[in-house]
Order: C-alpha cells, then structure tokens, then sequence
C-alpha cells in the first residue's frame, strides 16, 4: 500500500488564507480531493504537480476522503509566514514556527505572567468538536454579547484550518478567539499547552471558553483507546487554575453501537475513572420520556452523581439559535433531527454556564 503518489492539480475548490482544498489527478487517472496548508507546504496552482499522502484514503479513514499535500514539486519553495521562535510538530519534515503568547517577544506574554488565576471562568469540556456549535450558542443565547474563546487541543486534527465549522462559527460571532495549544496550529492565538492557553483565556477577558479536540476524535472500542480520555486531566486543569469546570456529557439514542447508547461508555470513564476532581455535568432535559428514564437509570447505575454535580437543564434555546443563523447541526453523520440529544447536552451546558 503506498503512502506518497505524486499527482497534478486539477483545480482549486475552495480557498481561504490557511487551507487550499484542490482536486488532483494521479498519474493513473484517478481523480480525488485533496488538502493542501500553504502555511506547511506553500499554496498550490492548477496545473502544478504535488506529492500527495494517501494512505488515509487507501485504509478508508473517515478524513473526508482527503488526500493531503506533502509538498509542491513544481514550486518547493515555502517562505516561513510566523516571527516566533517555538516549533509545532516538532522534529517532523513539516515542523514550522510560530509566536506562542509564552515567549519572549510576543505582545501576550505579560497577560499570561499576569494572571495567575482563572477566577470562575466558566470552562466547557466538549468530548468532540461538533459540540462546540451547541456550546457557543447556549452561551450566546443568553449572553449575546459574551466573548467566548475556543481553545483546540492536540488530541485530534492538528491544523484549525481543517475544522469547517469554526469558521462558520467565528463568521456568526458564536466564538470570538481561537486558541491553539500543544502540536495543534492555526488558531488566532497559539499556546504551548491548555494550561498556558486557559490563563491565556482569561487573561484576554474571556466570558466563557470551550475546551475540545479538532474533528476527528479517534476510538478502537477498547476501554481507554479513545481521544476523548484527555477531559480528564483537562478537568482537573480547569481545577487546579480555579476555573469552574462544566462537562459536556456525550449522550445518543441512535449511535448504532451499544455502548455509546444513553450515556456513551466514554463519559462514563472520563467521570468515573480518569478525572480526580469533581466537575458539574450538565444532563438535557429531553422531550422522550422513554430516553429520560433510561439517562435517570444509568446515572444512578453508574455512581455519576456521588462524584459529581448533575445539572439538568433546557438546551432548546441554543438550538433555536443556530437555526435562526443557519448553522448545520452534524456529528458523526448524524443530524439534530436524527438524534436531539447528542447535540442538547452541549447546549444546555452553554446555557447553565452564563446562568
């Protein structure tokens, strides 16, 4: 199976300053999509001829069906964009450098060295990246003119630019900063680790913000196999730092595998095994009946609550909103129509976070 093929650009799809999406033509004539991050590799043109990664395609990885751009043949030259001295993807052939608040020169190091403290900053834990639109919304329901900072970890997709939904988010003023951290890039800011990036947060005068991954959460169906295992330190950061940490439940009554049924097996193990500090856990109350008792029967089941504080709240308010502004509401192929209660949860963790 090979992992590199070169290939000729064929067209540009869509474009913006840090993601080209092309479609390229292999020299055996097969035609696919592909991403190219000019900040990695320099921008592309038609008619040029790239060294593509396919492996992701070639094993049926849920990527989108990408190809992606390892580098341009035709113009391999890549001028370096950023001023700063710290590399991400460190000691790859791709690393590059950019200007973290931390270091010495840039213009935020002084608001980190200041703030010490996050002082009840109000802190979403989201265990995927399509929770971020719910969260955003709830918060800005209530709080319309809320500034709300979206910090990515390294725990899934690594470059901003590949998320689709962040820029419509930003584009709508659900989210107002976006903060990087450890080998993830691109966002507005970037930080060197979540702990730097939360006082980061709060240094810039944050209402609120919202800790996930980039899309593409990753699981094996094993027991700790999964992304999502990092909400549990980034619990207990929030903790340490004096932040008020608010969880996101993963919650679904129409993911075909058991185990992320009710209250998906991953929630489970962030409360009940991986954190060592207590969060509050924001339940949707939800118009099914039938699906309330069954989240009822498994929190007492699964000794959530002796751990933690369970809040269960309205979600609609959030999801009203996106509606009105025209965001999709779309996680693992699944729409809200599909399964209400996957996206309510994060909703409703907006909301009870400005209440």
């Amino acid at each position: 199976m090979q992992r590199f093929v070169t290939a000729y650009v064929k067209g540009i799809l869509r474009e913006t300053g840090y993601v080209q999406e092309i479609e390229v033509a292999t020299e055996e004539g097969d035609v696919a999509k592909a991403i190219c991050y000019p900040d990695l590799t320099g921008s592309v043109r038609e008619g040029d001829t790239v060294l593509v990664n396919v492996i992701a395609v070639e094993l049926g990885l849920g990527t989108g069906g990408y190809h992606f751009v390892v580098a341009n043949l035709t113009r391999p030259e890549c001028e370096a964009t950023q001023l700063g001295h710290i590399m991400k993807l460190r000691y790859t052939p791709l690393q590059l450098n950019v200007m973290v608040a931390e270091e010495e020169g840039s213009p935020l190091r002084n608001v980190i060295l200041q703030t010490a403290n996050l002082e009840k900053l109000p802190v979403i834990l989201c265990p995927l990246h399509s929770f971020i639109a719910p969260a955003s919304a709830g918060i800005k329901a209530i709080k319309p003119k809320a500034k709300v900072v979206y910090i990515m970890t390294d725990s899934a997709a690594l470059p901003m630019a590949f998320s689709k939904l962040v820029p419509l988010l930003k584009s709508a003023d659900l989210i107002d900063v976006t903060i990087t951290c450890g080998q993830a890039f691109g966002g507005d800011i970037e930080c060197v680790n979540v702990y730097t990036a939360l006082l980061c947060a709060k240094g810039i005068e944050a209402d609120a913000a919202i800790i996930a991954s980039g899309p593409g959460h990753l699981g094996t169906a094993s027991p700790l196999g999964f992304s999502g295992v990092e909400m549990g330190w980034l619990i207990d950061a929030v903790n340490d730092l004096g932040g008020r940490a608010i969880f996101a439940p993963r919650i679904s009554f129409a993911d075909p595998r058991v185990r992320h049924r009710g209250i998906s097996h991953h929630t489970i193990t962030v409360l009940m095994r991986l954190c060592h500090t207590k969060t509050t856990v924001v339940f949707p109350i939800l118009r099914d009946e039938k699906a309330q008792l069954i989240l009822n029967e498994q929190l007492k089941h699964s000794l959530i609550a002796e751990k933690h504080d369970i809040v269960w709240w309205d979600g609609s308010k959030a999801i009203d909103l996106l509606n009105e502004l025209g965001i999709p509401l779309e996680s693992m192929g699944r729409k809200y129509e599909d399964d209400p209660a996957l996206f309510l949860a994060p909703a409703a963790a907006g909301i009870w976070a400005m209440k």
